[in-house]
């Protein structure tokens, strides 16, 4: 859980305000109690992180394990699983 808000490291987000809404990102390390970093793989990897208010993300039943492990290695690999595992969602839009 992170901060006072239920959302968990790896978890699948979709954004619900700003030019990114609608789409969908995994959630990252918090920043402070209102901020999160969030990833898609693609515009948003692992080395170049959005910072996002958590009042502005809907969270999913989604969540990706092992996402506390590859935040500690953030190889360029790692990216290309993000995007495998969003696919999915962003073909349902």
């Amino acid at each position: 859980m992170i901060g006072n808000h239920d959302l968990t490291i790896g978890q699948v987000v979709r954004s619900k305000a700003g030019k990114d809404k609608g789409q969908f990102f995994v959630v990252g390390i918090a920043l402070d109690a209102d901020h999160v970093e969030i990833y898609d793989g693609n515009k948003r990897k692992l080395q170049n992180p959005k910072k996002k208010r958590v009042k502005h993300l809907a969270k999913t039943q989604t969540v990706i394990p092992q996402m506390e492990s590859i935040l500690k290695d953030p190889d360029q690999r790692y990216n290309a699983m993000i995007r495998q595992t969003l696919k999915p969602f962003k073909e349902k839009v």
